[in-house]
């Protein structure tokens, strides 16, 4: 896990090295007019496709959803998906269940791109446009490398679609900025020591950092079995905040930005419960470095929250590259 973790910058800098390419693969055989964009995935993909959710619709306004799954494998609903375009991603490429329904909605009128770092897999032969990562062997049980690879892709996407919030020039300092990161790596540690032994916690962002809450929660449960939950700072004050007592363990995921003043009154009112809250954010307990838009801050914070639940695993005595019970690739249907 960390060697794969250390590797995040140079995949990151082969993407931006071909982000123009990649825009242009996908501008080609966008529908006209474009109804509503589609993002098929499971476990780690499925943040990515959030993160997807809020870039593409910020960038091109039409309907952004996240496939169900179920109800084109099992329930086989009828389908309208002209004018549609229809993003499945998979590390492998080799999850059934997101092959058949990229194959399902194609077949429906949708435009399909796969996301994945198998360019022969299933998964890229039934797509109309494929987009590899390039990043290489995954062989530690959770995303790394892969999961900063699929948010830029989806960037990248969000360009093709629309006019995203970001300028094209700021993509050269994301990988500096994410070898910042792992290389304080030491700030993990002192926010294990805030954690100690608790038995579950929260992670809260809003916004883009949205999907970074709900990835960090899931790596800190597949690698130290913690029982993590992701929230939106606005769903969490929607009822599930009654869990948060005194000494309860939050991590709240904050940049500046237009979320920036809800998560900072949310840190005071968890702090007014009692709660144990560390801050991801810049100047925080697990501080970020200077940023580009905000849109573009999750990969470093993704990478934060890699090096948290690795340096909690490890504190507890797990292996963080083979979590008790896992596998690579989850042969859903």
């Amino acid at each position: 896990m960390a060697a794969e973790m250390a590797e995040q910058p140079r995949v990151l800098t082969d993407l931006v090295t071909r982000r123009e390419a990649i825009v242009s693969s996908v501008r080609a055989v966008l529908p006209q007019p474009l109804r509503a964009i589609v993002l098929i995935a499971r476990g780690s993909s499925d943040h990515a496709a959030v993160y997807g959710r809020y870039a593409l619709e910020a960038a091109c306004g039409v309907p952004v959803a996240l496939a169900a799954p179920s109800l084109h494998t099992l329930y086989r609903v009828p389908a309208d998906y002209a004018g549609c375009l229809a993003v499945a991603m998979s590390q492998s490429g080799r999850t059934p269940e997101i092959v058949t329904v990229l194959d399902r909605l194609q077949e429906h009128g949708a435009t399909g791109v796969a996301v994945t770092n198998d360019t022969a897999s299933p998964l890229a032969e039934v797509a109309d446009v494929v987009v590899a990562m390039h990043a290489g062997e995954e062989r530690a049980v959770p995303a790394t490398k892969t999961f900063t690879a699929q948010l830029a892709v989806l960037a990248f996407l969000a360009e093709a679609v629309g006019q995203p919030p970001w300028r094209a020039e700021e993509w050269a300092s994301v990988p500096a900025a994410v070898q910042e990161v792992l290389d304080d790596a030491s700030v993990a540690e002192d926010a294990v020591d805030r954690i100690g032994g608790a038995p579950g916690l929260v992670v809260v962002g809003r916004g883009y950092l949205y999907a970074s809450a709900l990835e960090t929660a899931l790596k800190l449960k597949e690698t130290a079995s913690v029982l993590a939950h992701g929230y939106s700072a606005a769903d969490l004050r929607h009822g599930p905040i009654a869990v948060v007592e005194r000494d309860f363990p939050a991590l709240v995921l904050a940049t500046p930005g237009p979320t920036w003043d809800d998560l900072q009154d949310l840190v005071g009112l968890l702090r007014e419960r009692g709660a144990r809250v560390v801050r991801v954010a810049p100047g925080g307990d697990l501080t970020l470095p200077a940023t580009p838009s905000e849109p573009l801050v999750p990969l470093p914070v993704a990478v934060r929250g890699q090096q948290l639940a690795r340096s909690l695993a490890l504190r507890r005595g797990f292996d963080p590259d083979s979590p008790e019970g896992l596998r690579k690739i989850t042969p859903t249907r």
